[in-house]
Order: structure tokens, then C-alpha cells, then sequence
């Protein structure tokens, strides 16, 4: 008899450049060890240079593969990037609780560097009142983070503050990732918000434009460690560890004529 093995699930946009989004969710999870099944809620038209296109895929399509995924398959863990409406975030939410499944890592892709949303207001208070309280782990950038909390996020000093104010919210860990903050070190900090207890992981900043779909590539490959049933702490640990390995290893490469993705491949084994 076969045993049926643990998979992760990605529930977010399409990047045509693979740099990001589902392809990078998936790139990272395989890199990790951990097979990754996928639910895709937009595709975009994008490089290197940036986004010239999306469409989102229709709420029903969105229940269609959920339904698919789910009901054949034994899902440990799932993470969620970019989720475009709230019919989308309703049904999101109505799989997890119906499954109980309790790995479930959010990377709130709401607003673009520039400041612009990237979902609708609608989504983004659904997130924030039905999905974060079912969360184990919410991986928000500085940008992210000062947006759901209202303190602008300047330095690793802001951090303390806005987990306060994540505290509120009902998850249970929150990472807070430093890459947009100006300094030679990077910083990101985990905390366990109900004890207030906290863990740094600081590495020195890597001189390159491969840094597109960091976020993505770090929240799917926690949510693959999980899948394997690695704690919190270990999964971030590792995860961490992955994601500056594959900048590093993609730092002199060009790819296109912006920013380029990371190396998930490691091609001299």
C-alpha cells in the first residue's frame, strides 16, 4: 500500500517571468523538498521591468481548483500571496476552516513599493478580519506592516511597536521582514504574539537586482518545512537560510534588464 504524502498548497497570481507568485511558490517548495499543489487567483503580464497587465481568474474557477486540490489531496500546509477580491478571500476561508488546516502562512501582497494597492479594499479587510485570525504565520514586508498598522515602519526600532499593534489581530506568529529598510544588514524578526517572545535572523544585504519575489519565495518555502513537519521556529530558521542562499546565488546573473529573480537552484550538485 502507498502512503499518501503531505503537500503544500500556493493560493496566488501567475508571474509570466516566473520570477515571483505561483512560480516562484512552486520553484521554492520543490527546492525545499516539499511537493507544492497550486490555486492561481490572477495572472499578470510581467518581466524583469515590471507589471503591464492582470486578470484575475474567475471566483468560480478560484472554488473549482480549490475544490479539486483539496478534495484529493492531503494538504499540511498553504500559503497565500496575492488574493485579488473578497468573494476570493470568503472562499479562502471557507477551505481552511473546512479542512482545519492549521499551517497556513499569509503573505499580505496588498501594496506595491510605490505605495499603490494591489487588491481591493474589500480584500484587504476580509484578510485582515476573517483570514489573519485563522493564520499561524503572517510574513508582511516594512511597506505591508506599516500599512495594516498605521506606524510607518523606518527601522528595526519601529518593529517592537508594530507587532503591538499585530497582536490585536488573533494570529499567532508574525514575522516582520526588514529587505525595504536602508542599512547594510537585513533583519527580519519572529514573533510569537502571544507571549511577545521574539527571534532576529541578520544577514549582511547582498550587493544585486535579484531580489524579485523574495517574499513570495520565503513564506512558500515556511510553509514547505511545515509540510514537513518542522516547528515554527525551525521552518522560519531554514526558510531564511534558503532565501539568502538563493539571492547569493543569483547575483551575478542577468536575467533581463531589471530586477531579476533568485536562484532556487543550486545547479553545481
Amino acid at each position: 500500500m502507498r502512503d499518501k504524502i503531505a503537500v503544500s498548497l500556493t493560493i496566488a497570481g501567475s508571474d509570466s517571468s516566473a520570477g515571483a507568485g505561483i512560480q516562484a511558490d512552486i520553484k521554492s517548495s520543490a527546492a525545499c523538498g516539499t511537493y507544492m499543489a497550486s490555486v492561481i487567483t490572477s495572472i499578470t503580464a510581467q518581466n524583469t521591468k515590471g507589471v503591464s497587465s492582470i486578470e484575475n481568474i474567475s471566483t468560480a474557477m478560484v472554488r473549482e481548483q480549490m475544490e479539486a486540490v483539496f478534495s484529493d489531496m492531503n494538504i499540511a500546509s498553504l500559503k497565500t500571496g496575492m488574493i485579488p477580491t473578497e468573494e476570493m478571500v470568503n472562499i479562502v476561508v471557507e477551505y481552511i476552516k473546512r479542512y482545519d488546516i492549521k499551517n497556513v502562512v499569509v503573505d499580505p501582497v496588498m501594496i506595491s513599493t510605490s505605495g499603490s494597492t494591489l487588491i481591493s479594499n474589500d480584500a484587504i479587510a476580509a484578510i485582515i478580519k476573517s483570514l489573519v485570525p485563522l493564520t499561524l504565520l503572517l510574513t508582511p514586508n516594512s511597506i505591508e506592516a506599516s500599512y495594516i498598522s498605521g506606524i510607518k515602519v523606518s527601522s528595526k526600532a519601529d518593529f517592537d511597536d508594530v507587532a503591538d499593534k499585530f497582536k490585536h489581530l488573533g494570529l499567532k506568529y508574525l514575522l516582520l521582514k526588514g529587505g525595504h529598510i536602508e542599512g547594510d544588514r537585513l533583519t527580519d524578526v519572529l514573533y510569537n504574539c502571544s507571549t511577545g517572545e521574539s527571534v532576529e535572523y541578520i544577514f549582511d544585504k547582498i550587493d544585486t537586482v535579484n531580489t524579485h519575489g523574495t517574499g513570495c519565495s520565503l513564506s512558500s518555502s515556511i510553509a514547505s518545512y511545515l509540510a514537513q513537519g518542522y516547528d515554527i521556529y525551525e521552518s522560519v530558521s531554514r526558510a531564511e537560510t534558503f532565501v539568502h542562499n538563493a539571492i547569493n546565488k543569483a547575483k551575478d546573473t542577468l536575467y533581463g534588464d531589471g530586477f531579476g529573480p533568485i536562484n532556487h537552484f543550486d545547479y553545481e550538485r
